[in-house]
């Protein structure tokens, strides 16, 4: 096994490593569930620069997710193994050696994570909490919305803030729900639990990873 790292897969092309599949096959994208619903919607296929791969603890816990060159890095040098590799069967070609494009590896030794408090409030968290789903009406979530308006003096917070369609937000505008006479069909509160900074800062999540990062709290 080589001791140089891989080439970057964004220059895959110049440096005669290349993503290749079984015979008769087309080139595979890269599929992933945008919104976090996975059935009956149709998947994104993502450019090879923009994939992630869910990194798992050796025990199995969710981590983090890292670019598709750094998780073949990983691979190479025998830190971590693959747990689910491309659906569509890509393999990385070296010159020396081939790895099979994965979805998840895992640590092939424990890392003790820190303990980390309060989930950071971000867009992609929101709407994987509310399942892009409208707090107001049900329909489908393009945006999000203060409760309580800030220029109300509501906090820029998980139990303030709720994913909202765009028809919701230009009627509800900075009124309060009393004054329009609406209800909150969930109420919001800040999700707990470790994969739940993962979702935080990813809007594409492969649907290979969904049975490692447990069942999104409401």
């Amino acid at each position: 096994m080589p001791d140089r790292q891989p080439t970057p897969i964004g220059a895959l092309a110049n440096a005669g490593l290349a993503p290749s599949v079984p015979s008769g096959q087309k080139q595979p994208g890269v599929h992933a569930v945008v919104g976090g619903e996975g059935a009956g919607q149709a998947p994104l296929v993502l450019p090879w620069g923009r994939r992630k791969v869910l990194l798992l603890n050796a025990t199995f816990e969710p981590l983090t997710a890292l670019p598709l060159r750094r998780a073949v890095v990983l691979v190479v040098c025998g830190k971590a193994e693959v747990v689910h590799g491309d659906p569509a069967g890509a393999v990385v070609h070296s010159s020396t050696s081939e790895v099979v494009v994965p979805s998840v590896i895992r640590l092939s030794s424990y890392v003790r994570v820190p303990y980390r408090g309060r989930v950071p409030l971000t867009r992609a968290g929101l709407m994987h909490r509310d399942r892009y789903r409208c707090a107001y009406c049900g329909g489908r979530a393009e945006t999000i919305d203060h409760v309580v308006p800030r220029s109300r003096g509501g906090p820029h917070t998980w139990t303030n803030c709720v994913a909202c369609c765009a028809k919701c937000n230009h009627r509800k505008a900075d009124k309060l729900l009393s004054e329009l006479g609406w209800r909150l069909r969930v109420v919001p509160n800040a999700p707990r639990g470790p994969h739940w900074r993962l979702l935080a800062g990813v809007t594409e999540a492969d649907p290979l990873w969904l049975p490692y990062l447990g069942e999104p709290a409401a």
